[in-house]
């Protein structure tokens, strides 16, 4: 135990100076803060920054100052600005490194005519009825169960532009009724190309178990109304005397109301299409029906209908009872559902007596208030619909009658949350963009994954199971776009590590104990070790660092040990280190990059690591003076402290695996046409031939994946390369017809082989050595099984 307390203590010194060292670097280093240039908070959503950056480009601009010699330099400024905070990932280094973690970013030298932001930017970005979806919103927008009608474009396209007017008129017509969205391709052409956009604009529906469909009709309202209006499934039921009683009675078994248009003679009654349309704006909550007086005179005199009216009957309601049906006068789709939603029964309450009970072997969905109805949470009550079919319940809790419940979760303002169903402890709380369709997504998501919301109680400090917690701040949106993240590497870890999120407005001192400054910090905690995560936030990013915190293959080198391992390597060795900096963003933006090349060449190459911030003095004396720096150490040096330095523009993985493995000496060997012959065709080694041409670029990117097999099968296959261009009539013979094409020849006992081998189709050393390892297990049995048969 003192152990751990020594160790922690010395890891929350080391954090502290760390994030005084980053703060200071950026306040010092950072001229002008992005957020305070766009008139921003720090809060803001992709499409308030991209709006707030219209508004000043429209005054802003070198084409309306043509007098003012510093305009250009200003207008560069929020450019930059700009298009850091809309990106997603360089948000997320600017918000935790400053200036100094975009060094290698260069965005920002270049923008448009005043015209382009006057009429091209952001088309629908100003428009309350159509939801404007980025990368970070669109799959939980499309996966939510509702439809949305989606329209692609591009900001230069005319053809969007003539479009746009239509869509905004579209867009009010069907508001509630299903989703009118729009996807600006220009800021989002990762999005767009993932889903086969090739056009613009390009219209699709998507719903949950549907494929996306297109449309293809006249780009007319009344078109584009009847096409949407397919996908809205809800019917409308006429009723009538021989109907009426047993519909009634079923519904309203079901909890579930009717909404009536009675048509009479006198009076406005709903239009067919807007009773469709409340149809579907109710779905799951009330069906819709209409009568028709003029057939059904004594029905509706039983009603006491005497005009045309539309009248909305809760589960029980009856005429009799004063009050209890909503008798409506209004012709307006929005006004109608507006007044269903608010006279439908709300949410059931859940106090602190009912809380535990309730909570112990359900998954609800509660929504926490402080005392406030809008039409926001009225449309919470669509809720208990949306989710029916995930086995979700919906509650909510009152936080200013029952004051104490929610000061024991540490819920201070309104929020929903999603218990797990295993009591009143396990529960995630929502942080995201306050849309129905976003609650829904996180709440289908969150009953199937393992992340908690910690508290002090759960705090996992003493824990003897691993756990990752996310430092987090709610206003914080890189810190928003991590949660999902979270979840789905919870469930692909599920078993093997916890997953927590602590809330650090809500928590300060708890953060502060850790020296938590910069949002998000994401920490593992290992019985008494604690790793800070710094790869990318992404799901398959956080696996990777499990798996190097499992089983590492990067050193984690001191002054000390690079002495050791490095100047004083074996002659067979070979080294790359990477020095870096933990506030350094394009540092951060390799780590991920190197441990994937560190687990490519394990066993063939030494990787390392030096912390120059924490080893300042030995990173100077090694004459490092940026960052990272990348040296590869070579075997066979006559001097141990000669290296290369890598220059290359790429620092991915597989960049840097082919850098390294050029400098080693060959695995392979280069056939000729007589070593085909003598070695492969007439020998008694087994072997791998790679059989390429020079000027093939997927040979060249082959080439050193093939050295790393001819290493990982040294003194078990022999590996060896054909150039199809120098010894064609070779390769004819072989049959082969591509490149590159990868044969393994094994020694069966006879001495010639076939000349074409046994075709391996796969790129991939890892791959192509456990075909092989197969491969020989096989003939060894087949051996085995000879033998015997001739000793019999």
């Amino acid at each position: 135990m003192e152990s751990f307390q020594n160790h922690l203590r010395h890891s929350r010194k080391s954090l502290l100076f760390a994030f005084i060292a980053v703060w200071l670097f950026v306040y010092i280093s950072s001229d002008e803060d992005y957020y305070k240039l766009l008139g921003t908070s720090r809060e803001a959503s992709t499409r308030e920054i991209r709006q707030a950056f219209k508004k000043l480009a429209l005054t802003m601009h070198p084409d309306k100052n043509p007098n003012d010699e510093t305009a250009h330099d200003n207008f560069l400024k929020i450019n930059r600005a700009y298009e850091v905070l809309k990106d997603e990932d360089l948000r997320k280094k600017y918000d935790k490194y400053g200036e100094k973690g975009l060094q290698d970013e260069q965005q920002g030298g270049r923008y448009e005519s005043w015209n382009y932001y006057r009429y091209d930017f952001g088309i629908y970005d100003d428009d309350p009825e159509i939801t404007t979806l980025d990368r970070g919103d669109f799959d939980a927008a499309v996966n939510s169960g509702e439809v949305w009608f989606v329209n692609f474009y591009f900001p230069r396209c005319s053809h969007c532009h003539e479009l746009a007017p239509t869509w905004r008129e579209f867009a009010k017509e069907m508001d509630g009724v299903i989703r009118i969205a729009a996807v600006n391709c220009g800021d989002n052409g990762m999005l767009c190309r993932s889903k086969g956009i090739s056009s613009y604009p390009s219209l699709y529906v998507f719903r949950t178990g549907m494929n996306p469909e297109k449309y293809y009709g006249d780009r007319t309202k009344s078109s584009l109304t009847k096409f949407a209006m397919q996908f809205v499934e809800s019917k409308v039921t006429e009723l009538w005397q021989g109907n009426i009683s047993d519909e009634i009675d079923r519904a309203f078994a079901e909890r579930i109301g009717w909404l009536i248009s009675f048509c009479a003679d006198t009076g406005d009654c709903l239009e067919s299409q807007t009773r469709r349309k409340l149809a579907g704006m109710l779905d799951g909550l009330v069906n819709v029906g209409w009568m028709d007086c003029s057939k059904q005179a004594d029905l509706c005199e039983s009603f006491e209908i005497t005009t045309s009216t539309t009248a909305l009957f809760p589960p029980g309601s009856s005429l009799a009872q004063k009050g209890s049906v909503l008798f409506i006068q209004s012709l307006d789709t929005r006004d109608i559902y507006a007044q269903v939603l608010q006279h439908l029964p709300d949410l059931e309450i859940l106090t602190k007596s009912s809380f535990e009970h309730k909570l112990a072997h359900h998954r609800w969905l509660v929504s926490f208030s402080f005392g406030h109805n809008n039409l926001a949470t009225h449309e919470y009550k669509k809720l208990k619909a949306l989710l029916k079919d995930s086995n979700i319940q919906v509650g909510k809790v009152d936080c200013v009658s029952d004051l104490e419940l929610c000061a024991s979760l540490y819920i201070q303002k309104p929020c929903v949350a999603v218990f797990k169903g295993v009591g009143i402890h396990d529960f995630e709380i929502y942080h995201g963009k306050d849309a129905l369709y976003n609650v829904v997504a996180f709440a289908k998501e969150s009953v199937n994954a393992h992340v908690t919301t910690l508290r002090p109680e759960n705090f996992p400090s003493q824990e003897k199971e691993p756990w990752l917690v996310d430092f987090f701040a709610p206003w914080c949106p890189p810190c928003r776009a991590l949660l999902p993240e979270l979840r789905k590497a919870s469930i692909q870890l599920f078993g093997q590590l916890k997953f927590g999120t602590l809330d650090c407005t809500v928590h300060e001192g708890l953060c502060n104990m850790y020296n938590i400054h910069a949002y998000p910090t994401t920490v593992i905690f290992n019985k008494s070790s604690i790793h800070e995560y710094e790869g990318h936030h992404s799901a398959d990013g956080i696996l990777e660092f499990i798996q190097d915190l499992v089983n590492p293959v990067v050193v984690t080198l001191t002054p000390e040990s690079f002495q050791e391992l490095v100047k004083r390597r074996k002659s067979s060795e070979t080294w790359m280190v990477d020095f870096y900096a933990p506030w350094c963003g394009p540092c951060q933006a390799l780590l991920p990059e190197w441990r994937r090349m560190a687990r490519m060449l394990s066993g063939i190459v030494n990787v390392g690591t030096v912390d120059c911030q924490r080893d300042h003095s030995f990173c100077q004396s090694e004459s490092v003076r940026a960052y990272p720096e990348i040296r590869l150490f070579p075997q066979n040096s006559n001097r141990r402290d000669q290296y290369q330095s890598y220059n290359g523009w790429h620092r991915d993985a597989f960049s840097l695996k082919s850098w390294a493995l050029s400098s080693l000496p060959r695995a392979s060997v280069d056939l000729s046409p007589e070593d085909f012959k003598r070695k492969v065709l007439g020998g008694k080694d087994h072997w791998v031939l790679d059989f390429y041409a020079p000027w093939c670029g997927p040979c060249q990117q082959f080439a050193p994946e093939f050295e790393v097999l001819a290493r990982m099968m040294k003194g078990t296959v022999r590996a060896g390369k054909v150039d199809c261009q120098a010894h064609y009539q070779t390769c004819q013979s072989a049959g082969i017809k591509a490149y590159p094409t990868v044969r393994f020849y094994p020694h069966l006992g006879t001495t010639r082989r076939d000349h074409g081998g046994e075709h391996i189709n796969s790129k991939d050393a890892t791959v192509i050595a456990d075909i092989l390892r197969q491969r020989l297990q096989h003939l060894a049995v087949q051996g085995k099984s000879s033998k015997r048969k001739d000793e019999l």
